[in-house]
């Protein structure tokens, strides 16, 4: 896994994504934004806690961040859609990276209509030992990435929430993967959605576990993963969401 790792940070002044995702208008990665790079990689700031949960955001791809759980999306498929333009090149590209560390198997699922990658559905993998710094990946699917609104993030939110505390993890790591496909985003936007979300569905399950309802929450620490040129733009939606939440 570390020789993976290593090739997939042997860049200077190229960029990796995994919370930015679409608007209702699609637009292609720009060459200008493949060359910046504000944040390196492993910075990492808690932007605060809701409900005695800590927000942490990360520069790091979904391959090598460590978590008892890592979510990361996906669209529909479509021949090669990883590996080919619009899709950031290999070296760039995190959900190459986690499909190579898996040997395929995220390529084969997909080709083979096992899954399928629709709006919200789900498939759940136990990597081999050693192959990622997480002890499961949890893949979302984000549906037909022509018609893809930003506005579905507070779903795939409420979704990984509802997966990691049904899973008991202490500790879930979240990526989207969508700069990875080519397509650009509102950055800030997504993620208070994703954070929104994530937190409905959490409160949730906090009020059955204060009824006898639910097993006991383990959950500590949800980390956001996202890319040097866009920590700092993702973090001002997740301190937003943050705020919402903790406002009477």
């Amino acid at each position: 896994m570390q020789n993976s790792i290593s090739k997939y940070f042997t860049w200077s002044k190229a960029i990796f994504v995994a919370l930015i995702l679409t608007s209702s208008g699609i637009q292609f990665v720009s060459a200008q934004t493949l060359t910046e790079t504000k944040a390196a990689v492993g910075t990492t700031t808690t932007w605060g806690k809701v409900d005695g949960i800590s927000v942490v955001g990360l520069v790091q791809g979904p391959s090598a961040a460590v978590a008892d759980l890592q979510i990361a999306c996906v669209f529909e498929y479509t021949e090669g859609d990883i590996f080919n333009p619009p899709a950031l090149p290999a070296e760039l590209n995190g959900m190459v990276h986690l499909d190579e560390a898996l040997k395929g198997i995220i390529t084969e699922v997909r080709k083979k209509g096992q899954f399928k990658g629709y709006a919200l559905e789900t498939l759940l993998i136990t990597p081999p030992k050693g192959s990622l710094a997480s002890k499961k990946l949890l893949l979302i699917g984000l549906g037909d990435r022509n018609s893809f609104d930003a506005g579905l993030m507070k779903k795939v939110g409420s979704v990984a929430m509802r997966e990691a505390l049904r899973l008991n993890v202490k500790t879930v790591s979240f990526a989207s993967d969508i700069k990875d496909a080519g397509i650009d985003s509102p950055t800030a936007l997504v993620a208070e959605n994703v954070v929104l979300g994530a937190f409905d569905a959490y409160r949730t399950q906090s009020y059955l576990d204060s009824r006898h309802l639910s097993e006991k929450i383990n959950l500590q620490k949800l980390i956001l993963l996202a890319g040097p040129s866009f920590f700092n733009v993702a973090g001002g939606g997740i301190k937003e969401a943050i705020t919402k939440l903790n406002t009477p």
